[in-house]
């Protein structure tokens, strides 16, 4: 008992950053915690007597089940509808909620979970392992089944595609924030050029049905056809209330006290240059909106 209770204690301890892990591996909260739990259901069963270091073994427990999952996900892609979004992660305007902040330690925003999404199980792999959580190719390459000179070139890869394709955020929650102000008083006041002008003119809205209802799912680009999009919700607006969304500026819409949809915004040189808006029933379930209070 005292072993196993040893190995429940290491593991407690290396959850939250295998949840991370997890999380910037699937998009998706609920898959990161099946991913870790099958991690531990994993190690209570094997012989640990020869694991010389019980973090990178369960590192890599925990990618290999993930590498499985996108792998599995792959084959079965054939949604044609629209942007499959990640998981939100939603939390108090004002911060403080210990949990998300380990979860997002490293600012992994949801354009950055978008682009991943499009990478290649294997290229996800190397780049999350490698660029957000230092572990080296040696021990990446096995879980690939790549040679590490291989595995190298998979994180180089995915770093481009990174680089080329996630916007990089204005760090300044406060500016995110008042940028984001501007942008639903220009809707709520049915202000169209002022809602132009607060967008990047390369702005896109990606807008996910998800799992429940794919075939609303949709993309839209450029800041008239997204800000003629906004005015078209613009009667929503009172029921805007601010919160944190994956670490950045956001808001939840909630007519009568009602969930409705949850929208994240990526803010860059004082323009909102993307907007990811979840309306999924499935997935505004998970959020608990009282605890966005205070």
């Amino acid at each position: 008992m005292e072993g196993k209770d040893w190995l429940a204690e290491r593991f407690e301890a290396q959850r939250p950053r295998l949840r991370a892990v997890a999380y910037r591996m699937l998009g998706s909260l609920s898959e990161a915690d099946d991913a870790v739990q099958e991690a531990w259901l994993r190690l209570s069963r094997a012989d640990t007597s020869e694991v010389e270091n019980l973090n990178a073994w369960l590192t890599t427990v925990v990618a290999r089940v993930c590498l499985n999952l996108l792998r599995a996900r792959d084959t079965r892609r054939e949604e044609p509808f629209g942007p499959r979004l990640p998981e939100p992660i939603v939390g108090r305007a004002g911060g403080g909620d210990p949990e998300h902040e380990a979860l997002l330690a490293d600012s992994v925003g949801l354009a950055l979970l978008v682009v991943l999404d499009t990478l290649a199980p294997a290229e996800r792999l190397a780049f999350v392992l490698h660029d957000l959580f230092a572990v080296p190719f040696e021990e990446i390459a096995p879980i690939v089944g790549r040679s590490p000179a291989a595995a190298r070139q998979l994180a180089s890869r995915a770093r481009r595609r990174v680089r080329a394709t996630a916007p990089l955020p204005t760090p300044d929650l406060h500016r995110q924030r008042e940028v984001v102000d501007a942008f639903f008083a220009a809707a709520r006041g049915g202000d169209f050029d002022a809602l132009v002008a607060v967008l990047d003119p390369d702005v896109v809205l990606r807008s996910d049905g998800g799992t429940a209802r794919p075939a609303t799912a949709v993309v839209v680009r450029g800041a008239r056809a997204v800000a003629a999009q906004a005015l078209t919700f613009a009667h929503l607006s009172p029921f805007v209330r601010p919160a944190l969304v994956n670490g950045a500026a956001g808001v939840v819409v909630a007519p009568q006290g009602k969930l409705a949809s949850v929208m994240g915004f990526t803010v860059a040189d004082g323009r909102i240059v993307a907007i990811d808006a979840f309306a999924d029933p499935q997935r505004l379930r998970e959020i608990d909106l009282a605890g966005l209070d205070g």
